[in-house]
């Protein structure tokens, strides 16, 4: 099926809004278009059993049998329908649509009518009869072809996705947060599965699958089809967690009606309630939603880091609350599985980020250390950068990355770092913010030069080696050291001083405070080099003003804050016999980890500054992943002669252009 019967079909579900106008407000269309939609596809799909099933739950109608397991097996799903009414026969009888419906709906196996629960879809069934607009609606489905052999699984996932799309524009909301572009998911699945071609297509091969963000299940679908297609004997189990609840129900109904067991999609927030607590998985992958703040679960998340620790899933750090982005990422390592003594199990696990995860957070932030426990951990294998204006809800770059804790050897305490970012042809039409799309050659480019990246990075005439670079784990690591400089200072009596003194709260507490004041009135404009002159200068000054000199470290220190003023030329501070540091002059800098800080100190920053010191104790490991750096080009500025040269013909035409309009 073409991209126009996919569009066509989502064009006939979507007519049905030139009825609701007027009496549902635009952003409330996508209510009752997607239950209709998910309705009349298990219908279409029920078809060929439906009069038979009936028949049979008319049998066990006052039986004190459970006929569920029958009622399966005779539809060939996982749900069926016991009644043999059909919307066509429903929207026959305008005057009862509203009962019939309700008892249509109701006749659904428990799972079925779960999904459409989810939509609120008995209160959309009220408004509409209410509106007197129940039967018309349900007449326009009736018309609405989705049987398995016109719209196969695969393109339902299109329409859904389509009617969301849409849905999502009328009321604001961000599709991208529901689901991912298909090739972009295709690259996806390709590179994660990739390595393991071989073991998957042994005989018996079962692969679970999970996608804690699964949206309407796109991804899942994807991973389904890969391995089935390599092995079509394999058994592929796939889980999902979402916390939209129309994604929800269009992704479970999916499961369905492929024969997926539905229970494996849980609802509701996978950090607060993980649907899948205690399992792992062989496959996981994801596209959380960028940028998007934690704080509705800052409680839960944040008592599990500090109760559970390592022991739980966010025991490596905490992010920043704006981008929950890293606990997704945690939250999936947290279901990999053990890797056995003889190098079996493991996982393979793939996440769609923006580039803040890359490089956000200081050394010692959660961020930084969430990266450093990664890597240290040898658990990173690569990273593919991907073209801009890819994804539906942004324009902005992003990046795969791809982790699993069961290493080739070869790529053992390595990290692949891949530049697709010229991977890409133009849309025909653009799609919010997608306007570029991936080509199966780009697809297929990517996936052998990422299969093939130690090869290709170390051969510098291969005509692709610009995009690949492979580091240590090591190389992404840095020491944060701290640069003191001594405090220096020369001593003072001015205007600004004895008002600085009167703004001295420490001072003014003193009961000669006013006294301190007249007698250093006596020294205005008196400057004194070391901080020992000019103590026994003020003393002396207070002492004949009849006053008492103060004592304390505290009043000692208020008067230097006063009188001091910071020169370059200055007397060197001390505490406790050691230089004391300048907080102003502070600095930081970032030392690649392995190498002396010292050597650092005396190469780079004595030529410049001889006094300077590190503070040790104040001394941070962080990790960070500059991408865009590695990959910089420098492009020298155009010749100023061929500059010159465009602005005089530019000049020259414009020239002309008057001359045409004054004759």
């Amino acid at each position: 099926m073409n991209s126009s019967k996919h569009t066509e079909l989502a064009n006939h579900a979507w007519s049905v809004a030139d009825l609701l106008r007027g009496d549902y407000k635009q952003s409330d269309y996508g209510k009752v278009i997607l239950p209709f939609t998910v309705l009349r596809r298990l219908e279409c799909v029920l078809e060929p059993t439906r009069e038979k099933v009936a028949e049979i739950a008319e049998q066990y109608k006052d039986s004190d049998i459970d006929p569920d397991r029958f009622l399966r097996r005779t539809s060939g799903h996982s749900f069926y329908n016991r009644s043999s009414l059909t919307l066509k026969k429903i929207a026959a009888d305008p005057q009862n649509a509203a009962k019939n419906l309700a008892v249509y709906v109701g006749a659904f196996s428990d799972n079925a009518r779960g999904v459409l629960d989810r939509f609120e879809f008995a209160q959309q069934i009220k408004r509409l009869d209410t509106a007197g607009l129940l039967y018309q609606v349900i007449g326009k489905f009736t018309d609405l072809d989705l049987r398995p052999e016109v719209v196969p699984n695969h393109n339902m996932g299109y329409i859904f996705e389509e009617l969301i799309r849409r849905f999502a524009e009328q009321s604001n909301e961000t599709a991208g947060e529901h689901f991912t572009p298909r090739e972009v998911i295709q690259l996806m699945v390709r590179l994660l599965v990739a390595p393991d071609g071989d073991a998957l297509q042994l005989p018996g091969a079962v692969r679970t699958v999970l996608d804690p963000a699964c949206g309407t299940g796109g991804m899942l679908s994807a991973m389904d089809d890969l391995i089935t297609d390599l092995n079509p004997d394999a058994t592929v189990e796939v889980y999902g967690q979402e916390l939209n609840p129309e994604s929800w129900a269009i992704c479970r109904s999916d499961l369905m009606i492929k024969g997926q067991d539905p229970e494996n999609i849980a609802f509701g927030n996978s950090f607060s309630d993980d649907g899948h607590a205690r399992k792992t998985f062989d496959y996981m992958l994801a596209n959380p939603p960028f940028g998007v703040e934690w704080k509705k679960v800052k409680d839960e998340v944040e008592a599990e880091h500090k109760q559970l620790g390592e022991a739980g899933r966010f025991g490596a750090g905490l992010p920043r609350i704006n981008d929950g982005s890293l606990l997704f990422l945690q939250h999936m390592i947290s279901k990999m599985k053990p890797v056995d003594v003889d190098g079996g199990g493991g996982s393979r696990l793939a996440i769609v980020f923006n580039g803040s995860p890359l490089f956000t957070g200081a050394a010692g932030s959660g961020e930084s250390e969430i990266r450093r426990w990664i890597l240290e951990n040898d658990w990173l294998e690569g990273i593919v950068a991907l073209p801009d204006q890819l994804f539906y809800n942004t324009g902005i770059s992003t990046y795969f990355w791809i982790l699993t804790n069961r290493k080739s050897p070869d790529h053992k305490g390595k990290v692949v770092l891949l530049d697709a970012r010229d991977q890409w042809q133009k849309m025909r039409k653009s799609l919010g913010d997608k306007r570029k799309e991936l080509g199966k050659d780009h697809i297929a480019t990517i996936v052998k030069l990422y299969g093939e990246a130690l090869a290709v990075a170390g051969d510098a005439e291969h005509p692709l080696h610009g995009k690949v670079k492979v580091f240590r784990n090591e190389d992404f690591g840095y020491q944060r050291i701290t640069v003191e400089r001594p405090l220096k200072l020369r001593f003072e009596v001015t205007e600004e001083t004895l008002a600085a003194l009167e703004a001295s709260k420490p001072i003014q507490k003193l009961s000669q405070a006013p006294a301190l004041a007249d007698a250093f009135k006596s020294l205005m404009g008196t400057s004194w080099a070391t901080k020992q002159e000019a103590w026994l200068a003020l003393k002396d000054a207070v002492v004949q003003a009849g006053g008492t000199w103060p004592t304390g470290a505290p009043f000692n220190k208020a008067l230097r804050e006063v009188i001091g003023v910071r020169d370059p030329e200055g007397e060197v501070q001390h505490v406790k016999g050691d230089p004391e540091p300048d907080a102003e002059l502070r600095d930081y800098e970032n030392v690649p980890l392995g190498e002396d800080v010292e050597e650092y100190l005396a190469q780079e920053v004595h030529p410049h500054v001889p006094d300077a010191w590190i503070d040790h104790s104040k001394t941070k490991i962080g990790y960070e992943i500059p991408f865009t750096r590695h990959f910089y080009v420098y492009e020298p500025p155009r010749p100023l002669a061929e500059i010159d040269a465009e602005l005089k013909a530019l000049e020259a035409e414009i020239q002309g252009l008057l001359g045409e309009v004054t004759e």
